[in-house]
This record gives structure tokens, C-alpha cells and sequence, in this order.
């Protein structure tokens, strides 16, 4: 019988209201595991009203009290490490190796921010008037929210919780209502490691439970991670209402590589990036862009060799490459794309569809597909599989290699292989692209620099984590002040009030 689910609110697991449940399911045996609830609007509202009555305490925290919360935390994510592993591996589909490195991103933003006392610090000029003492302060924004998706179930909420309760605030998590659990075990840490209980609550649920976050005022800022025409929509629908917003969409990550690369360092990097979680990672290499026609050839080869054997298998098989696909849509879709590519003349070098793991029949798993000699136009070249899927586009030289990235309308994450310094420092300062690898597959920035692409991979002007996410999760006050010693008389005995129907500057 499927596990029936709950929220999190109050420092404490709350059943739903609304009578509305979704299904999570197990990947590996397409089976129900749980049933997880679907928040109404009422109950977004209540819970928010819970937030915003926890934050005005956790607000008088010092900024040190809180980063020992956040380090508390820290000891405790890593004691149960393995367990949270294993549970996301079930729900998600992803190895347990994977889950692993995904909780582990997520910690080094915290631990990012428990150096948050030096980031609050404001700035100040003495003297910058006759008297006049100018200084800024940085303040929490109150109750702010996070929209999460599946492919991330620890990484991206604690991408976004960590600085924003280090700054003050309280945090509404609203995760991907396909793998729930985790970030539910995650809130309850939080309130064993001393966040008082309602800092960080846990509402789960669909488009109803969204609109509900993006409609009430009392949430000043939300941070979205998924499709990029749901972040143009959160987008848009925050900027309306008044909200701070920064929303992350779509990718097509491109890898350039020059005829002096290593081949077979760059076909184990490119299979890696681009099979590794079965494709379904935002910053997965989707697109190789060999330079020449004897780079791709010899490539290609290298490549197809190593697709051909990759392990398909359960997530908790240490064997396993990579597992299943998060659902049944998602089999349908990656299966589609590939009927695509081939009815829009791409050539299948290796063809992952129709591919059964004995013993798990019913389970979402899809075998690896590449394709070659793949076109700007085509749409498996323009849209996002989100699959085990690696796309070959040939570029006759270093130029056409490089308008590729640089004029696709997504903009996430690209790299270059190359041996020659030269070529690296002109593709880094030329491509249109937010986050760039020479010899790395997957730039994924370090925690205390900040992540985000350009282009319709993005919403907003601030990024995720490092110095950006104290500037989102923060509103500046600055202070003008001075302290006259008194009002000082004239030689003919008159007070002196000074000129008070002037601008004011600092003479």
C-alpha cells in the first residue's frame, strides 16, 4: 500500500486538506510508492501566514546564531548521508552515487553561508558631510519561497534556503511533488539542528499551490528552477505582483572540440556529462561540436564505443551507469525526440528506444542514443530532450563551432577541449553563454560563486548562490546621520538654523 505523504509546517509533518493527491512513483519498478498531498490555496495562505510569524523571531537571531544553526545542520545532513542518498534514489531514479554528489552540491552552498556574518556587513563613510556619517545595513526581506524541481531534489532547495535563512528570512519550499520526500527529512533536520520551527516549511503541491505562493503579497521574493516556459511564466507573473523573482529555465549545453583535444579524455567527459542521471540535469552536455571532419570522425567512434556499454540498471546497483527516467512521461518524450530526430535526417549512431532491463520490465528505464551530423535547424538541436540522449553537430571550423552555442536561444552552460591557451581565452570572452568550461564538461560553478546562464535559460538579474543570493535575499537600508552639537548663535546674537530649503549636498 502506497505511503501517504504530508507537508511541513510548524516545525512539524501536517496531513493535507484539499482531498487532492498525486502519485510518487517508484522508477525502478513503475509501481506507487507514496501519495503525496496537493496543496489548496487556503492552506498555501495558512502556511504562509505560519512563515511570516517564525520569521520575525529567527529575524533577531544574530547573524552568528544562525550560521550555527546552519552548521548543526551541515553535521547532521552528513550523518545520515547515506540513508538521504538511498531515499532519493528511490523517488528520483538517479544512482545512489549521483544522490550523493546532488546532496553534497547542495551542502557547500550552506556551507557558503554560514560565513554569513561577513556578507551582511554594510558599508560606511565617515565625514561625508560636515558631520555626516553615511552607512548602509543590509535587512531580510520576511517570507520568501522557493519552486524546485524533480532532477534536484536536494541541491536546488538547499541552494536556495541556505543563504535566504542565513539572511533572515523564512522559507517556503514548495518541491517537485514527483520525489517529495527528502526535502521533507531535510526540513525536520532543519528543526534538529535549532531553526525554530516555521522558518522553513514544506507545502507541497501543483500549479494551484504556485499561483497561490505567487499571488500572496506576504511572499517577497520566490526562486524558480525548471522549463523555461514555466520560469517565463513565474517570471512575469512575480513582476506583476510585485515580487522579487529569479527563475531558471531550459538549456542546451553545447562542448566545442578542437582538433588538438585529447579524444579520448573528451569522449569520456562527454558521455559522462551526457548520460550521467539519464540526461536529466540542466547543465548536461546535449550537443558535441567536433571541429573538423577527422575530429568528428574519430570521435564519434570513441563516443559510440563507450555508449554501447554503458550499464543501465536500478539506482542502488553500484554497477549502474546511469538509472531510470523519472516517469513514463518521460520515457514517452525522450522516446519521441529520438522518432524525431531520425524522421528529421539526423544519423542514429547508437539507438537506446525499445530497450527493457530483465527484471524491471514495468521500470522507466530508456538505453542511450546518439545521434551524428546533427543540424542548427533541426528540433532535437533546438529544444531540450532532457533525456540519455547525445546530439553530434560538425562545425567545419573554429568560427561556425563557435556561433553554435552563441546563437542558440538557450544560454545555461558550454564548453571547449583544447590544448592551445589562445583558443580558450577567445571562446571564454566570446561565446554567448553564462557559464563556460575549458576542459571542464560541466562548469557548474564553486559555492561562493554564483550559477546562471543567459538567454531564455534565465529570468532575472541576480543568480543562484555566492555573492548574488545575499543581494536577492536582502533589501539595503542606507543612513544618513549627524549629530549637531545645538544651535549656535550669531555675533549680533540671532540663531543660526542653517539653510533648510535647499537640496541638501555635502559641501
Amino acid at each position: 500500500m502506497a505511503v501517504e505523504l504530508s507537508h511541513f509546517v510548524g516545525g512539524k509533518r501536517v496531513p493535507g486538506e484539499s482531498g487532492d493527491f498525486a502519485d510518487v512513483l517508484d522508477p525502478v519498478g513503475g509501481t506507487v510508492a507514496a501519495r503525496v498531498p496537493l496543496a489548496n490555496a487556503r492552506e498555501v495562505s495558512a502556511i504562509v501566514s505560519d512563515a511570516e510569524r517564525a520569521q520575525q523571531e529567527w529575524a533577531a537571531f544574530n547573524p552568528q546564531r544562525r550560521a550555527r544553526v546552519l552548521m548543526r545542520f551541515l553535521q547532521l545532513v552528513q550523518d545520515e548521508m547515506d540513508s538521504l542518498a538511498r531515499l532519493l534514489s528511490s523517488e528520483h531514479g538517479k544512482t545512489v552515487a549521483d544522490a550523493k554528489g546532488d546532496i553534497q552540491r547542495g551542502l557547500e552552498v550552506v556551507e557558503f553561508a554560514v560565513g554569513i556574518p561577513h556578507l551582511l556587513k554594510g558599508e560606511y563613510t565617515e565625514s561625508a558631510g560636515p558631520g555626516i556619517d553615511v552607512y548602509s545595513m543590509r535587512q531580510p526581506l520576511g517570507v520568501v519561497a522557493g519552486i524546485t524541481p524533480f532532477n534536484f531534489p536536494a541541491m536546488i532547495p538547499l541552494w536556495q534556503a541556505a543563504p535566504a535563512l542565513a539572511c533572515g528570512n523564512s522559507f517556503v519550499l514548495k518541491p517537485s511533488e514527483r520525489d517529495p520526500s527528502v526535502p521533507l527529512r531535510l526540513a525536520e533536520l532543519f528543526v534538529e539542528a535549532g531553526l525554530p520551527p516555521g522558518v522553513f516549511d514544506v507545502v507541497n503541491g501543483d500549479k494551484t499551490a504556485v499561483d497561490a505562493l505567487l499571488a500572496d503579497e506576504r511572499v517577497r521574493a520566490v526562486g524558480f528552477v525548471g522549463s523555461t516556459p514555466i520560469a517565463q511564466y513565474i517570471y512575469e507573473t512575480a513582476a506583476r505582483n510585485g515580487t522579487r523573482a529569479q527563475c531558471f529555465g531550459g538549456a542546451k549545453n553545447h562542448a566545442v572540440v578542437m582538433p588538438d583535444a585529447d579524444l579520448d579524455e573528451v569522449a569520456d567527459a562527454v558521455v559522462g556529462a551526457g548520460y550521467g542521471s539519464a540526461g536529466e540535469r540542466c547543465m548536461a552536455i546535449s550537443v558535441v561540436v567536433p571541429v573538423g571532419e577527422a575530429t568528428a570522425d574519430a570521435l564519434v567512434e570513441k563516443i559510440a564505443e563507450r555508449v554501447r556499454g554503458l550499464t543501465i540498471g536500478p539506482g542502488d546497483d553500484a554497477a549502474s551507469d546511469y538509472g531510470p527516467l523519472v516517469g513514463p512521461d518521460a520515457v514517452d518524450r525522450v522516446n519521441g525526440y529520438v522518432d524525431l530526430g531520425v524522421e528529421e535526417g539526423a544519423e542514429l549512431v547508437v539507438d537506446g528506444r525499445g530497450f527493457t532491463l530483465p527484471g524491471h520490465e514495468n521500470g522507466y528505464f530508456v538505453g542511450p542514443s546518439l545521434f551524428d551530423r546533427v543540424t542548427p535547424e533541426m528540433r532535437i538541436h533546438r529544444e531540450e530532450i532532457f533525456g540519455p540522449v547525445l546530439l553530434v553537430a560538425r562545425a567545419a571550423n573554429y568560427e561556425e563551432a563557435l556561433r553554435l552555442p552563441s546563437e542558440h536561444e538557450y544560454g545555461n552552460g558550454v564548453a571547449i577541449f583544447t590544448r592551445d591557451g589562445d583558443t580558450a581565452r577567445d571562446f571564454t570572452a566570446r561565446v554567448n553563454v553564462g557559464m563556460v568550461g575549458v576542459n571542464v564538461p560541466i562548469p557548474v560553478p564553486i559555492a561562493y560563486h554564483t550559477f546562471g546562464g543567459w538567454k531564455r535559460s534565465v529570468f532575472g538579474d541576480l543568480n543562484q548562490h555566492g555573492p548574488d543570493s545575499i543581494r536577492f535575499y536582502t533589501k539595503t537600508k542606507t543612513v544618513t546621520q549627524r549629530w549637531p552639537a545645538g544651535l549656535r548663535e550669531a555675533a549680533d546674537g540671532a540663531v543660526d538654523r542653517g539653510d533648510h530649503f535647499v537640496i541638501p549636498t555635502m559641501k
